[in-house]
């Protein structure tokens, strides 16, 4: 089985008082290891990625590799300077990673051809595989069908984290059989399992891994039955987890959980009392 599968875990970046808090990176490490998802996701999207400096960055993927001992730990890289990309992309693969996630480069808004040149010049670079994230939502950029056919030829190009919101797409990729196709969105989790997709990149699984891994391996045995009981128990959490920019929601768990502290880097906001109140119910 290739090592993008099963359920992984877009780790949050905990701040205390503006700064990384590495001690915090570290328990949740271990706490994620311990329920046995099958990787993370540094510096993604919920990694709040684009509020820390290169330097922060590089610290925080080092600790988490630190901390993993033998789970795979992909990197996130994202951005428009394909310059500054490529010096990232060198450094992170320097280090122990199982790969490297790359979404479209955003604002740009580039042409599917530019778009194959941005992901090809990266994966020619690249001494691990890459992951493509796709999510036109937040890079304004869309990944046609067309595209991603071409780009799983290359040999280095060997998953998606699939935002891409097309039921079509997701299932031609499935179908192609090249490229791993690991959901983003998390209400599409049982169903991506029971088309034959290889799992998912979840920031709702910082909540309850264990069921959600649970999930995974009830769908892997064919007990379609208990892994559908599983997905409409998270179906409420999932739903609630969503309600407001992530890693808002995800974060106040954590902080009433007693993982990490409350913070976010702006412009990013805490999740409003409101839905903090709604969260309670899932705290642990």
């Amino acid at each position: 089985m290739s090592v993008f599968s099963g359920i992984w875990v877009p780790l949050v970046t905990p701040f205390s008082n503006g700064s990384i808090d590495h001690a915090a990176i570290r328990r949740l490490v271990r706490f994620y290891a311990e329920a046995r998802i099958s990787g993370l996701v540094a510096l993604a999207t919920t990694g709040e990625a684009a509020a820390l400096d290169s330097q922060e960055q590089l610290a925080v993927l080092e600790t988490v590799l630190d901390s993993a001992g033998d789970l795979p730990v992909v990197a996130g890289l994202s951005g428009n300077h394909a310059g500054h990309l490529r010096e990232a992309l060198l450094r992170y693969t320097a280090l122990p990673i199982a790969g490297v996630q790359v979404s479209a480069p955003y604002y740009i808004k580039p042409s599917q051809q530019g778009l194959i040149e941005h992901f090809t010049q990266l994966a020619d670079l690249s001494s691990k595989p890459l992951v493509i994230y796709d999510i036109p939502y937040r890079t304004g950029a869309t990944l046609e069908l067309a595209t991603l056919l071409t780009l799983a030829a290359h040999p280095q190009i060997q998953a998606i984290k699939d935002c891409g919101g097309s039921l079509a797409k997701t299932v031609a990729l499935i179908a192609d059989g090249r490229l791993q196709v690991l959901t983003g969105e998390d209400l599409n989790i049982f169903n991506n399992l029971c088309m034959g997709g290889s799992g998912a990149i979840s920031a709702a699984a910082h909540v309850r891994p264990d069921l959600f891994v649970a999930m995974a391996d009830a769908v892997a045995a064919q007990q379609l039955d208990h892994a559908r009981a599983i997905f409409h128990q998270l179906a409420p959490l999932i739903q609630a987890l969503n309600a407001e920019p992530n890693p808002a929601p995800v974060k106040a768990v954590l902080a009433n959980q007693g993982w990490i502290k409350n913070e976010l880097r702006s412009p990013m906001t805490v999740a409003t009392p409101a839905l903090q109140a709604r969260l309670q119910d899932y705290v642990a």
